[in-house]
């Protein structure tokens, strides 16, 4: 427990009392799915290009990625490298494209409705796998932060685990449940500001030295800590483990949370100034983070007797041990900030999946948008209390599910998604077999070890969902006429909205 907790106590109710007020004001601008879901499409870059970001990095980027580098050094680098550039990339292959394209085919809300009416699927079989898919990995990816919002408030409060898990879980649900997309959005953009300070203020105060001091000191604890080709303990890293690495960056096109953010921009000219200010925020996270985990080496060196129980605490452990108690209540509110903003963000496309993909085209085409909004919400209770029965057990690693989540979505809609928004003879059975077989790829490679299989399963996966989308395209006889036309219109669209 960290001391002088009543004072972060208030903090942190100073902090949600905020985040609450921004959810209900969002509450009271929701009045249909549109609104609930995409915003009504209305995100300046500023909200866009953070919201994106914060529900991107979550947790891990406070707890997963400074314990990865406080583990591993400057080989963390690798992580942080493949990541920055997938953020570009997802940025300016996908984002106007994507926007435009789910406008064109009658303003596709969810990634599984975009997929049904790109390819014209009216078996409804490839939205509906494809909202599988969805709540499978979402899970997962929700417990992590569950996991998260645990370790902070047994590591600030003291509290029991367990209850620990439910209350950052009543967090994360209760504005979320109002506001709807526009909660998020503008709670995001909040968030991330708040999380990119932290990780600036963290690192500096923690090392008041320069970076030539933090590099003698890190070769004295360890000259290890600063290959980028050896691991901690001095063994080579291989080209498997590299690959691994760096392929993270691979998981941004297939991620619905982030994608939706494309989606909800109000314009294609707001994206270019919006994938500025993300990659821009994104690379200053990272490296705070970075600095954190190495300077927390030395640090712990110095003034902890050397070793602490989880690396996972580096930051929080940082923050009491420097701050005063009402800064290190702000500082800490960064975890929950970033816990918050991706976990909501979560819950939400979840939702979106149940109720747009599921009770509207399956169970009640006829539902009033209202209807399907008020399942939207009763979704996310229920997907909450699933994530939070994953996210009991104590000893869960935050980048553990992370990363396992990240390569399924990765893997099932990374692919489908470029190649919809850049080749045209693209099919719906090609899609279907994409999004099926990266996916289970993803699923049956993670329970295989030794050798090969010890490659990040999203490697596999992308590349065996794009070869399945190109060579059953190819061999059920490409798009049809309808579809080639509408490909046509979405090519003149992007065009005139540039």
């Amino acid at each position: 427990m960290i001391e002088n907790s009543f004072a972060i106590s208030a903090t942190f109710i100073a902090y949600l009392i905020v985040m609450l007020s921004i959810g209900i004001y969002a509450y009271k601008r929701t009045s249909n799915s549109e609104d609930y879901f995409l915003g009504g499409r209305s995100l300046g870059p500023w909200p866009a290009a953070l919201s994106a970001g914060a529900s991107d990095m979550s947790g891990w980027l406070l707890l997963g990625l400074p314990g990865y580098a406080y583990a591993a050094g400057i080989e963390s680098f690798w992580l942080a490298g493949g990541l920055l550039v997938g953020t570009w990339l997802n940025w300016l292959l996908c984002a106007k494209r994507l926007r435009t394209y789910s406008i064109v085919v009658n303003n596709a809300l969810t990634i599984p409705e975009f997929f049904a009416q790109r390819f014209e699927d009216k078996s409804k079989l490839l939205q509906t796998i494809s909202a599988l898919f969805i709540l499978l990995f979402f899970l997962f990816y929700t417990s992590s932060g569950l996991v998260a919002g645990g370790k902070l408030f047994e590591t600030v409060f003291g509290l029991n685990y367990t209850t620990a898990v439910i209350v950052g879980t009543i967090c994360v649900v209760s504005y979320t449940l109002f506001g709807g997309f526009l909660a998020v959005s503008w709670t995001d953009l909040v968030q991330g500001l708040l999380m990119s300070a932290a990780l600036v203020i963290v690192p500096i105060a923690a090392f008041e030295g320069s970076f030539g001091d933090l590099n003698i000191a890190l070769h004295a604890k360890n000259p290890e800590l600063l290959s980028l080709w050896n691991d901690a303990k001095g063994q080579p890293l291989s080209a498997v483990a590299i690959i691994s690495l760096i392929a993270w960056g691979l998981g941004y096109f297939g991620q619905p949370h982030i994608l939706a953010r494309f989606k909800a921009t109000r314009s294609n000219k707001d994206i270019t100034t919006a994938r500025r200010i993300a990659v821009s925020w994104t690379a200053l996270s990272m490296a705070g983070a970075l600095l954190i985990g190495m300077v927390g080496i030395v640090y712990v060196d110095a003034h902890m007797g050397g070793s602490i129980k989880d690396g996972e605490t580096i930051f929080m452990l940082l923050v009491n041990a420097i701050f005063h108690p009402v800064v290190a209540g702000i500082l800490l509110a960064a975890i929950l900030a970033a816990i918050m903003s991706t976990a909501d963000s979560q819950l939400l496309v979840s939702s979106s999946a149940l109720a747009e993909d599921f009770y509207k085209q399956v169970l009640r085409p006829n539902a009033s948008p209202k209807e399907v909004v008020q399942v939207g919400r009763l979704a996310v209770v229920g997907l909450s209390i699933i994530a939070l029965m994953l996210a009991m057990n104590p000893e869960s690693s935050v980048l553990g599910l992370v990363s396992y989540a990240w390569a399924g979505f990765g893997a099932a809609f990374g692919p489908a998604i470029l190649l919809s928004l850049f080749w045209k003879d693209m099919n719906r059975n090609g899609a279907l077999a994409g999004v099926v077989i990266g996916g289970v790829t993803v699923v049956l490679w993670k329970q295989l070890e030794g050798g090969i299989f010890d490659l990040y399963e999203i490697v596999p996966g992308f590349i065996l969902a794009s070869a399945a989308i190109i060579l059953v395209s190819k061999f059920t006889g490409g798009a049809s006429e309808s579809i080639l036309k509408t490909h046509l219109e979405y090519q003149r669209q992007l065009d005139s909205m540039d």
